[in-house]
């Protein structure tokens, strides 16, 4: 039988039912590591890594879960915060040998996905956190505004404008590529 996460969750708290806690974490696991590996840069051991430190955490916490927020919300936001403290922490860095050695060795149409990737990376770069974590909670993980605001811990009219401002910086960047797909 399947549950739905509130009862999953009671019975995990109120009954210490690990079984229970195993299903949340196998219901959420797959798209929570995802999205980490976004907010990672592609780092998949980092979002592993942190995936699974979110999990510990939301265990130890699950008797504060108020279910304000979906439970998905409320583990996001955990797993983001760990993220961020962990990027605080560490400055990523870019092995730009490697990233042209793999160019040259690239046929030329992996060669032209391959720069497509830098600047869509590029262009994200250029995005202010705040911004890119914005987009990426509505656009790619299709939270809405008002759960972006609330992962966030933004205003709503704040995050609408972080999405705004991304799309069209976005837009204005990457326009030579939308270019080059239009004609060919």
């Amino acid at each position: 039988m399947d549950l739905n996460d509130e009862e999953l969750i009671r019975r995990a708290v109120k009954d210490g039912d690990q079984r229970a806690y195993a299903q949340l974490v196998r219901r959420y696991q797959s798209q929570l590591r995802f999205s980490l590996c976004q907010l990672c840069d592609g780092d998949q051991g980092l979002a592993d890594d942190m995936a699974q430190e979110a999990f510990i955490k939301a265990y130890k916490a699950l008797p504060a879960f108020r279910g304000d927020a979906r439970f998905s919300t409320w583990l996001y936001r955990i797993a983001y915060n760990l993220v961020m403290s962990h990027k605080r922490k560490n400055t990523p860095d870019v092995d730009q040998e490697a990233v042209d050695r793999a160019q040259a060795n690239e046929s030329i149409e992996e060669s032209r996905q391959l720069g497509m990737a830098r600047d869509l990376n590029s262009a994200m770069e250029s995005l202010s956190d705040a911004q890119r974590q914005a987009i990426h909670l509505c656009m790619h993980r299709g939270f809405s505004h008002e759960e972006a605001a609330g992962i966030m811990k933004l205003p709503l009219g704040t995050v609408k404008s972080h999405v705004n401002r991304a799309r069209a910086k976005l837009r204005s960047l990457l326009q030579p590529w939308r270019e080059e797909v239009v004609n060919g």
